[in-house]
């Protein structure tokens, strides 16, 4: 049928699905901001990049489920669907758990390191280790996401996150308002619910009947399996964890200036993580259709997939980030109540929302290629051009000038970059896969 259709269909769901994992730390901070302290917002907001430090390693093993099972699914082989599902299992649990110990153990220096505020600190760390405990949930939810995308199915997802995200929001409410409790409170209400979103989608697994399904009996490694998913999954989690790092110097570069900035930055942040991950569902949605057309041999469609799904994230990247720039105070307003807050954080949305869309050419492209199955070299030319670059713009440019536009004005830049190489990179990956597919027909025949 029509890809374009299509990917819209494949691509709504995730997108809300993606908004609704999103929400959960916008709640705590909106939470925090309105009904405890402005400081208890910065405390949470101090964290933010070294949650998706951590988290976003989990997020890229579970797009490597999602490329491992597509694959194997658009062939139509049974087998090698059910040892990728069970494998992965195991594989992302681990992962899950050893996020969790890494995360209890470097909160505070990790903090140090950012030159978090004292004044926020104390509550930085202790949202921080809560928070953690949600971390095998986290990966176990991620593995399941993985595995219905591949096969097509992004409403279900969404589904359990829309249950855990109302539960979230609850929670949340009774804790800070109900209980008078501040960070720990809103931590402890996101772990929860991460936990309830993976015990759902775990569970909807168990029960399918389909060859996509979860049974304990069976789950075991296969060598073959786990290296083609970590394959994919590591260099897409190394990939984010080191976008974290890269940010991680912008986050000390945002502590340098005063807490009201901080505060303001905060706010301003969660912007980010709305609009991108609208964009995102188009990129998923770019590696699974590539993947399932690649397994099925259907050259024709796996070009246009990835054209449609550029055009998608792009349109949608320019829109929303319009929109924040006409509606930035409004947004800004869900988080605190004090003006000063607000012009902080404005200072923010003034140079990330023309900015947002220039991502598209760099991700989706990144997509593609993990969709055929190149995912070392993307994220070589990542580590260069984005996180590298960024590292070097914080010491050189944004330490030259020491304003919050030249901190920022890292971000487009260094996304035409990459995404420039990566776009190079992409014509040859593609070329080695049609000579690829041509090479299997030719022995299919034979």
């Amino acid at each position: 049928g029509s890809l374009g259709r299509q990917i819209i269909g494949f691509s709504l769901p995730l997108m809300f699905t993606n908004l609704l994992q999103m929400l959960f730390s916008m709640v705590d901070l909106a939470v925090v901001g309105r009904f405890s302290s402005s400081a208890a917002m910065g405390s949470v907001g101090s964290t933010t990049t070294l949650i998706f430090l951590f988290t976003g390693f989990l997020m890229g093993l579970g797009s490597g489920v999602n490329v491992l099972v597509a694959t194997h699914f658009g062939a139509r082989s049974e087998k090698n669907v059910r040892e990728s599902v069970h494998t992965s299992f195991l594989v992302c649990l681990i992962a899950g758990f050893l996020m969790l110990a890494l995360g209890l153990i470097f909160a505070r220096p990790l903090l140090e390191l950012l030159n978090t505020r004292d004044d926020l600190i104390d509550g930085a760390e202790l949202y921080l280790r809560i928070y953690f405990l949600g971390m095998p949930a986290a990966a176990l939810y991620n593995y399941g996401n993985g595995v219905l995308n591949a096969i097509g199915d992004t409403k279900t997802p969404l589904i359990f996150l829309s249950a855990a995200g109302v539960l979230n929001v609850i929670l949340d409410l009774v804790f800070v308002i109900g209980l008078g409790m501040s960070t720990d409170g809103v931590a402890l209400a996101s772990m929860l619910s991460q936990c309830v979103s993976a015990g759902l989608i775990v569970r909807s697994l168990m029960r399918s009947k389909e060859i996509y399904s979860l049974s304990l009996k069976e789950i075991r490694f296969h060598k073959d399996k786990a290296i083609h998913a970590l394959s994919v999954g590591v260099p897409a989690g190394l990939q984010n964890a080191i976008f974290s790092v890269a940010n991680l110097f912008i986050q000390a570069g945002v502590n340098s200036f005063d807490s009201l900035m901080v505060k303001g930055n905060s706010a301003a942040a969660n912007a980010d993580g709305l609009i991108y991950d609208c964009m995102a569902a188009f990129y998923m949605a770019c590696a699974s259709f590539m993947s399932q057309n690649y397994g099925a041999g259907k050259l024709d469609r796996i070009k246009k997939s990835y054209f449609i799904a550029l055009a998608y994230s792009f349109g949608v990247g320019l829109v929303l980030g319009g929109g924040l720039l006409a509606f930035g105070r409004q947004f800004l307003a869900l988080f605190t109540t004090e003006s000063a807050v607000v012009d902080a954080g404005m200072k923010r949305i003034m140079v990330m929302g023309w900015a947002y869309c220039i991502s598209a050419f760099m991700d989706c492209t990144i997509a593609a290629s993990r969709g055929l199955g190149k995912t070392v070299g993307p994220t070589v030319i990542v580590i260069l051009g984005s996180c590298v670059f960024r590292v070097a713009w914080v010491y050189t440019i944004f330490a030259h000038f020491h304003t919050i536009p030249s901190l920022y004005l890292l971000y487009p830049c260094s996304w035409l970059l990459t995404a420039a190489a990566e776009g190079v990179y992409f014509v040859f990956a593609y070329r080695d896969a049609v000579r690829a597919l041509h090479e299997r027909e030719a022995l299919a025949q034979l």
